[in-house]
């Protein structure tokens, strides 16, 4: 499996400082999850983000915008050649109040 550097709790936390709630989300008081779906490439970078589950058209959009500017993972291996691997990620979207 690929690895993000710093691990999955650095993952969630580079999420956490890079999603920009959308306006009109926050205005409606719009909460919820949205999971993606992605390929981490064989040289660490990711690709074909895609939305497996939504919530709101906004939200979505958000979601793909953060994965889409991950830094590169530490790519996955294979008998000890790297590979392509498919990733999912479940994005939380919570107004902090």
């Amino acid at each position: 499996m690929p690895s993000f550097p710093g691990g999955e709790s650095a993952l969630l936390k580079y999420i956490d400082e890079h999603i920009q709630y959308p306006a009109m989300c926050a205005e409606n008081n719009i909460q919820g999850r949205v999971v993606v779906k992605f390929v981490v490439r064989k040289d660490g970078s990711v690709g074909d983000v895609i939305v497996i589950r939504g919530k709101e058209p906004d939200l979505d959009k958000e979601a793909v915008r953060v994965t889409k500017s991950l830094p590169r993972f530490t790519p996955g291996k294979m008998n000890g050649r790297a590979v392509n691997v498919y990733y999912t990620l479940p994005i939380s979207f919570k107004l902090k109040s």
